[in-house]
C-alpha cells in the first residue's frame, strides 16, 4: 500500500500550568527535510524529537512546531531588579518624573528581564513525547488516506495503458502490411528490374527493424510490475519511479518504430497517461 508524502497531524496535551501543542505538516521532497520550530527552553531535546519524526515519516519536507502556552502561574522570567533601579536613577538624573513613569521607561531598556535556564521536567517531557507519537499517528493516517486516492488514480491509468497496448497489438499486423505495401509501391514506381528473391530478403530485413514484439512484451511486464509494486506492503515511490521510466522507454521505442500514423496516435495517448502518473509519483513516499 502506497503512502502520500502530503499530510497533517496535531495533538494537544494539557499540563497543570501549561498547554503544549505538537503540529506536523509534510509535503513531497526527494529526501527528508525537517524544519523545526520550538521554544529555546526545549532546544536540548530537538535532536531526539527529530529522530522520532525521521523514524516514522522517512521522506518529505516536514514542518514541525512545538508551541507552549502558560496557563498557570509558572514562569521562568524574572525582573532584573538591580538593572531596573540603575536605569531609574539614571533617568531621574536626566528628567523629572514620578517613580511609576520612570519604572515604565526603565522596563523598556535592555537586560531588564532575566530568564533562568532550568532542566525540562521529566514528566513534562514524557507528555511531549506522547503528544509527538499521537501527532505522528495522525499524520500517518492522513498519508495513508492520501495514498489510497493516489493508488486509485494509478490503477485507472494502468488500465488505460493496458487497453491502449491491446489496441497496439491488434493494430500491429495491419501496420506491417501497410508498411510492406508502401515499400513495394515505392519500388514499383521506380520501374526497374529486381531480383525477386533478393528484394524479398531485403524487405524482410527492413521490416524486422520495425518489429515491436519485444517492446510489447516488456511494456506489458512493466505495467504488471508497477501494479504489483503498488500493492506491496511497503510504500516505495522511488522504485515506482524507476519502473515508470522503463515504461516510458518502451513506449518511446514503439513510437519511434511505428512508422504508422494510427499507431503513433495511440503512442501519444500512452505518453499522456504516463505523464499524469509521473506527476502524481512526486507525492508518493
Amino acid at each position: 500500500m502506497i503512502q502520500s508524502m502530503t499530510g497533517f497531524g496535531k495533538h494537544v496535551v494539557q499540563l497543570p500550568s501549561k498547554k503544549i501543542t505538537i503540529e506536523l505538516k509534510s509535503l513531497n521532497s526527494k529526501n527528508l527535510d525537517i524544519n523545526a520550530r520550538l521554544p529555546q527552553f526545549y532546544r536540548e531535546k530537538e535532536l531526539e524529537l527529530r529522530k522520532m519524526i525521521a523514524d516514522v515519516l522517512v521522506r518529505g519536507k516536514v514542518d514541525f512546531g512545538l508551541y507552549v502556552e502558560i496557563t498557570g502561574e509558572e514562569t521562568t522570567a524574572e525582573v532584573n531588579q538591580g538593572v531596573v533601579k540603575k536605569y531609574m536613577q539614571q533617568l531621574a538624573n536626566i528628567a523629572e518624573g514620578d517613580d511609576l513613569k520612570l519604572l515604565e521607561l526603565a522596563l523598556r531598556m535592555p537586560d531588564t528581564m532575566k530568564t533562568e535556564k532550568g532542566n525540562i521536567d521529566e514528566s513534562e517531557y514524557e507528555a511531549i513525547k506522547t503528544a509527538m507519537k499521537e501527532a505522528l499517528s495522525e499524520i500517518s493516517i492522513f498519508r495513508n488516506e492520501e495514498g489510497k486516492v493516489l493508488e486509485k488514480d494509478f490503477i485507472g491509468r494502468l488500465k488505460n495503458l493496458n487497453k491502449l497496448l491491446e489496441e497496439v497489438k491488434a493494430m500491429d499486423p495491419e501496420r506491417l502490411d501497410t508498411v510492406r505495401e508502401r515499400l513495394e509501391k515505392a519500388v514499383a514506381d521506380l520501374k526497374v528490374e529486381l531480383d525477386e528473391n533478393r528484394f524479398e530478403q531485403e524487405l524482410i530485413y527492413y521490416l524486422e527493424k520495425y518489429d515491436i514484439t519485444e517492446e510489447k512484451v516488456r511494456l506489458a511486464n512493466h505495467l504488471n510490475y508497477f501494479e504489483s509494486t503498488l500493492k506491496s506492503n511497503d510504500s516505495n515511490g522511488k522504485k515506482l519511479g524507476f519502473i515508470a521510466q522503463e515504461i516510458g522507454r518502451e513506449i518511446n521505442t514503439i513510437g519511434s518504430k511505428a512508422n504508422y500514423a494510427p499507431m503513433q496516435q495511440l503512442v501519444v495517448q500512452m505518453k499522456d497517461e504516463l505523464e499524469k502518473i509521473k506527476e502524481q509519483m512526486l507525492n508518493v513516499l
